[in-house]
């Protein structure tokens, strides 16, 4: 007896040293883990590059106001020691994604009470599924600032607490600066008004709590005005976000119809795999209730093979993918997971027995996942980035469900009894799955261009910026020869028009840009482009060095070869069409033509005009 009690202390011992320390180091260091992989001419780069010339100056206005915040955090990154480079940037805007895993892994098991190891494991899940690189800090602190705003909400319904009910409100606010079209968010506060209703209070408190949200959320927005209008004037700001509604004329993608369809096209999809698995639970439950009891054992081994059956049948039928560097290997799982949150919290919702705290946590939950997809035009690829409560409250609820051994019967046949081995065998033998699937993509997968970076392993010598990266061959072979150029040249610091999908050359060369890092990009408006022309053509007039011209060669293939040349370049039909009817790319040649650019370098991948 004393010596199974003394196992016992011990096990206790490393239980402890496990959910305190062990648990939360991992999801410290975790987010790290591929700070030094894979070179982005997309995202990464474009983003840094903003932080770093933040202003006026540089960016196109409408995307440093509707991402202002995101912008000025990241440029106070970009000022630590070690930030002068990529890897130090992607270490800083990691740890975003290590507070975050930290805030749901603390929140999670000490105010909903899940139990800390199921905890880690969905914060685990969430870290996995964050394809989204870290530079992207409207992203981040956008899921950040939601998380608080939703724990907050949370704190001060629960506890009935004002103060958490403003801070929440405040934590809202503030995240339509991060990302204006974060304005969707607001629609958190109606978990006030369903609360109520759970609770029964009376319409007064209801009101009242529903004014200390709005009260904290409008103080904030008026401070941050404020503060914008002293720094940069307030036409300044209201012309900028005035054309960011204007840029769907250009990115269609961006219509709030275009978004909503993105948003629900894949749940409706999914439902393929979803009528299989739900049939074969069916049959499993009549099977269990029709067949004698004295064989249910045998019942409970023939359904879990037939759920082995079902899972190899889903890797059979392209389910997913075990290539964890591309977005198929946790792509339907991933959406099969959020329909499943989605399902089990409209059942705790509407359950009679579910305590009114569950079922807060339940609707938050919801609103969480939909409204994270809303004002983007990436589907529901923003609801996975953002799993840090869904998680682990999915899974604790899941847990508890197949722990369960309750039996329910039919209505109007109380003889008739359901047993739900069936579904928690599917439960189970789903989530294997989805677990599998997420870590071996979360191990896998590095943004690069919005795919997953491939044969890493080589890098460039000869940039300070991209010291310590590595990336494929052929882009270190680009980089290189580039980055030699620039330097015999002396071109670093010199402003620089980008054109042409490669918008990080202005964070990779250190030069900044003229006007605008990604020239080409859809919501940046032709009109916008020929007003910045022709303010620049005004500088050059008044004695400034005209900029470097830096463009892919998709754009000279174009010139010398045609539509032939793109075709025989390999290029999507829609990239071809792009190229072939780009005015911006017209406007740019003719500036070149007006101002006696030549061609001074060339390789592979970018074509030099100076």
């Amino acid at each position: 007896m004393a010596e199974m009690k003394k196992q016992t202390v011990a096990w206790g011992n490393w239980y402890e040293i496990c959910c305190r320390y062990l648990f939360p180091a991992i999801l410290f260091l975790y987010p790290l883990r591929h700070i030094h992989l894979g070179l982005d001419l997309w995202d990464t780069g474009y983003n840094y590059s903003n932080f770093q010339y933040m202003g006026m100056e540089h960016m196109d206005p409408m995307w440093l106001f509707s991402t202002y915040l995101a912008n000025a955090v990241g440029f106070l990154l970009s000022k630590l020691p070690f930030a002068g480079s990529l890897l130090g940037m992607n270490f800083y805007t990691g740890l975003m994604v290590s507070g975050l895993a930290l805030l749901g892994y603390y929140f999670c098991s000490k105010v909903l009470e899940i139990p800390r190891p199921i905890v880690f494991l969905g914060e685990l899940v969430a870290i996995s599924l964050c394809w989204c690189p870290t530079a992207l800090l409207y992203n981040y602190l956008t899921y950040i600032l939601f998380f608080a705003g939703t724990a907050l909400l949370y704190l001060g319904l629960a506890r009935e607490q004002k103060k958490y009910l403003i801070l929440a409100g405040v934590a809202l606010g503030t995240n339509v600066f991060v990302r204006f079209s974060n304005l969707p968010e607001a629609a958190l506060i109606l978990a006030v008004w369903a609360y109520g209703w759970i609770c029964r209070s009376k319409v007064k408190k209801v009101l009242a709590q529903t004014g200390w949200c709005i009260g904290g959320y409008a103080a904030v927005v008026g401070v941050w005005l404020g503060w914008i209008s002293l720094r940069y004037g307030f036409g300044e700001y209201v012309s900028g976000i005035l054309r960011l509604f204007g840029m769907t004329e250009t990115a269609t993608d961006y219509k709030p119809t275009s978004m909503l369809t993105g948003m629900l096209l894949p749940y409706l999809q999914n439902l393929y795999w979803v009528k299989w698995l739900v049939v074969l639970v069916i049959a499993g439950v009549f099977g269990f209730m029709v067949l004698p009891g004295r064989f249910t054992r045998m019942k409970k081994i023939g359904f879990a093979g037939l759920t082995l059956s079902a899972v190899g049948w889903l890797y059979y039928r392209g389910f997913c993918s075990l290539i964890f560097s591309d977005y198929n290997a946790m792509l339907r799982p991933g959406i099969l997971f959020l329909m499943l949150c989605l399902v089990v919290c409209g059942l705790l919702i509407l359950g009679r027995k579910t305590a009114k705290e569950t079922k807060l946590a339940a609707g938050l939950v919801v609103l969480v996942i939909l409204l994270t997809s809303l004002g983007s035009n990436n589907g529901v690829f923003p609801s996975l980035n953002n799993l840090f409560i869904a998680a682990p409250f999915t899974l604790w609820q899941i847990y508890l469900f197949c722990r369960s051994k309750a039996e329910y019967g039919l209505p109007g046949l109380k003889k008739v009894k359901l047993i739900f081995y069936p579904a928690k065998a599917m439960a189970v033998s789903f989530l294997l799955v989805f677990l599998f699937q997420s870590i071996g993509f979360g191990t896998g997968f590095v943004f690069v261009e919005a795919a997953g970076a491939k044969n890493i392993d080589t890098k460039v010598e000869n940039n300070d910026i991209l010291e310590g990266i590595w990336m494929s061959a052929d882009r270190a072979e680009w980089m290189t020869q580039i980055s030699a150029y620039v330097s015999e040249q002396g071109l670093k610091g010199k402003e620089m028009i980008p054109y042409g999908e490669l918008p990080a050359l202005t964070y990779y060369l250190q030069m900044p840009p003229a006007f605008n890092s990604w020239s080409d990009l859809r919501s940046y408006g032709v009109e916008a482009m020929e007003e910045d022309l022709e303010e620049l053509r005004s500088e050059i007039a008044e004695g400034k060095e005209k900029p470097v011209v830096i463009v892919e060669n998709t754009y000279m293939v174009w010139e010398n070869s045609g539509r032939a040349g793109l075709v025989e370049m390999g290029l999507p039909e829609h990239k071809v069409t792009q190229v072939e009817t780009d005015v911006k790319w017209e406007l740019l040649k003719s500036f070149m033509e007006e101002y006696s650019y030549r061609q001074t370098f060339g390789n592979e991948k970018f074509t030099v005009f100076e």
